[in-house]
């Protein structure tokens, strides 16, 4: 994995800083109603004599609740700006160390505050922020030993992986997976941290999915962006640019070996790979 760089210091919105895509607005939730149990009393709709809890053949079942739409759309929402917010985290737009409120965040996505401080709640969990009380979500500075340790947890999980795949999957199964590296090379290309970011998660992910196992998919994936995350102290330029372009270029000669089934390149670039930019 790369190294992160920081974004613009000062709490709020970082000056200077590209602006995330916007955020569709929540909708408004509508008014419901609440359902009243039929009173006891005669037989017919709403009575009965049956025991309390137990259903009467000659009552007319309550009708279900509908499913209320906004609240699809606000986890739709959420789920929107905590894309956004990992994207910015990623590209340093939101700085280590720096303070940010939900308020002020939601006015950069266009969004209430609501979805932003859950979303951020979420990153909290993660442990890439964590919650100044009264002021809002302070972004967590990691250093060299972090990604050090990240990268010794991916290599004890996904090298014994990656060396089983190696002995069984076939050659054809490879070839699909050239696009998605090609792809890494082309988001290195840009120098866009976080389209790059986002290319290098899918090839990872879909080199494991072939384990068939879901779990491991998704443990390495946490894994894997939390090692994306800024480090205080990167910087920009062209030299990051380069450790990308680089980076990408792995990939390919990672397909290769598994093609090869030479076990002793596989785990030697994937080791490498983790502890460099990937």
């Amino acid at each position: 994995m790369t190294q992160g760089t920081q974004g613009s210091a000062g709490t709020g919105v970082p000056e200077g800083a590209a602006r995330a895509p916007r955020v569709p607005a929540q909708g408004r939730a509508a008014d419901g109603g609440r359902v009243r149990p039929g009173e006891s009393g005669a037989d017919g709709p709403g009575g009965g004599t049956g025991a309390r809890g137990e259903h009467v053949h000659s009552e007319t079942p309550p009708p279900r609740p509908a499913v209320e739409r906004p609240a699809v759309q606000r986890s739709s929402v959420r789920g929107q700006v905590l894309d956004a917010l990992r994207t910015a985290l990623v590209a340093g737009d939101l700085a280590p160390g720096e303070v940010y409120s939900a308020p002020a965040l939601g006015e950069r996505f266009g969004v209430s505050a609501t979805p932003v401080r859950e979303a951020m709640q979420q990153l909290a969990l993660e442990g890439a922020v964590e919650v100044v009380p009264n002021r809002g979500f302070r972004v967590v500075r990691r250093g060299a030993r972090e990604l050090a340790e990240l990268a010794e947890v991916r290599a004890l999980i996904e090298v014994p992986v990656m060396l089983r795949l190696a002995r069984t999957v076939p050659a054809e199964r490879w070839a699909e997976l050239r696009p998605l590296a090609e792809a890494t090379v082309r988001a290195a290309a840009s120098g866009c941290r976080a389209t790059y970011a986002e290319a290098d998660r899918a090839f990872h992910r879909a080199v494991l999915a072939l384990s068939g196992n879901e779990q491991l998919v998704r443990i390495a994936e946490d894994l894997h962006r939390r090692a994306q995350w800024p480090l205080v102290g990167g910087g920009r330029g062209g030299r990051e640019r380069a450790e990308l372009i680089a980076d990408a270029a792995e990939h390919g000669a990672l397909l290769d070996a598994l093609v090869g089934r030479d076990l002793e390149v596989v785990g030697a670039l994937v080791r490498e790979h983790f502890t460099g930019a990937g």
